[in-house]
């Protein structure tokens, strides 16, 4: 994906899994380049195979390109937003693989969908008619409005307001309100079919509930499924988040401003018995998808466990950490202590960096004192967690360092979490 390795000390700073601006940076460049790497590779094949979408779809994407190119040339932080937001990496992800005919047809009329959304963000006047799919139309980032049946829609923006009608004028009616100061990156909404997007309370996460391509059907064993915003409790949600907050900060200030700036969104699951589940998609960095948490450290353990799921993967993406296996032959694969499964080296190392992460929380947690706020139950259960967690880790960073299967940089990767786990160990002491 690059064409040199970055900073060795990025590099090191990021196989510690502390956070660090030179690292963050890093990851949202490299996160925005292949965005825009995709996009335009989708454009491409559709052009190259335009005879095999259909007309109205064609003339959708097409106009939706050029809006996308209207509203770049007004607020470009806006545009950069949209294409960077979790579920536009599953869609450009569920586009370029699906084969050509209806399913891609419909994959590829969401573009003008984000387009709208981009420009209703970054202000332009619009005045254009959409079709409904399904009766729906989505606006990733914003929300969506339910029009009550398939069929055209009209979006009509002025400067302080959008309107959103059924083309007959019946059904849907929806508003939208345009607010003079702020990034631009939200509106307000109200009417009928209207359902906006929840903001967790203080900051820009948002609880993801609405969006269709928020997670792609049957993913897991057994398969996850995405609440929606019928099953979603908001408010237990944002109780939630604000207690998780809430004890992340009293425990490592730098991992909580981290969360709040990485992750974009928050994917609730339908809950499957009573045990709490986070996941992480390869093609959404910034959005966690979990089941209702089971208190404060719970929810607090899966952002910053499935947080670093995330960074892996799109360091990977633009710095091999490991070779591609031959598809003729089965990869070798290890045993780990956090599973009762065999593992690939790329699961292993996964498994490695999320554990590292929480081992480093642990440490943290199990180590500051009272006058923190930190609840002593939470010292203590942290302190707990690292002893179990520690022989695991090390033991998998030996499996990957003993692999023929990792580049130079990701050997290197490794041995940079061997040191940081090195001066966790060093520093243990019983809590007090």
């Amino acid at each position: 994906m690059i064409a040199a390795p970055p900073d060795p000390a990025v590099l090191a700073g990021l196989a510690t899994t502390r956070p660090g601006p030179a690292g963050a940076s890093f990851l949202r460049t490299g996160l925005h380049a292949r965005r825009l790497l995709l996009l335009k590779t989708l454009l491409v094949r559709v052009r190259r195979h335009r005879e095999a979408v259909a007309p109205a779809v064609l003339r959708g994407f097409e106009a939706g390109w050029l809006l996308f190119e209207r509203a770049e040339r007004a607020r470009p932080d806006v545009v950069r937003a949209a294409l960077d937001y979790p579920t536009t990496g599953t869609w450009l992800a569920t586009a370029l693989t699906e084969p050509p005919g209806a399913g891609l047809d419909g994959h590829l009329a969401h573009l003008e969908l984000l387009a709208v959304a981009a420009a209703l963000r970054a202000g332009l006047p619009l005045d254009l008619v959409v079709e409904a799919s399904g009766g729906v139309i989505p606006l990733p980032g914003l929300g969506r409005v339910e029009v009550g049946g398939a069929g055209p829609v009209r979006i009509d923006a002025r400067a302080r307001s959008v309107r959103i009608v059924g083309g007959d004028g019946t059904g849907s009616r929806a508003v939208l309100r345009r607010h003079a100061r702020g990034s631009g990156r939200t509106l307000t909404g109200s009417g009928p079919g209207w359902h906006g997007l929840c903001a967790l309370p203080g900051g820009v996460t948002r609880l993801e509930d609405l969006d269709p391509y928020r997670l792609p059907p049957g993913m897991g064993m057994p398969a996850r499924a995405a609440a929606d915003r019928a099953d979603t409790d908001l408010a237990g949600w944002a109780g939630s988040w604000t207690a998780a907050r809430g004890l992340l900060r009293a425990t490592d200030r730098a991992r909580a401003f981290e969360v709040g700036r990485s992750v974009d969104a928050v994917v609730p699951l339908v809950p499957l018995g009573t045990r709490s589940i986070g996941a992480t998609l390869g093609a959404a960095p910034g959005a966690i998808l979990m089941t209702p948490a089971a208190g404060a450290p719970d929810m607090v353990e899966t952002l910053v466990h499935e947080l670093h799921h995330s960074k892996l993967a799109t360091l990977h993406e633009l710095v091999p950490l490991h070779r591609t296996h031959p598809p003729d032959r089965a990869p070798p694969t290890y045993r780990v202590g956090w599973r009762r499964d065999l593992r690939p080296v790329a699961s292993v190392l996964q498994g490695a960096y999320a554990h590292l992460a929480l081992a480093d929380l642990w440490h943290r947690a199990g180590r500051v004192g009272r006058a923190s706020g930190v609840p002593r139950q939470w010292r203590i259960h942290s302190a707990r967690q690292f002893d179990h967690i520690h022989d695991q880790v090390v033991e998998a960073l030996a499996i990957l360092l003993e692999s023929d299967e990792l580049t130079n940089e990701g050997r290197e990767f490794v041995r940079q979490m061997r040191k940081h786990l090195a001066s966790l160990s060093s520093g243990r002491r019983a809590l007090a």
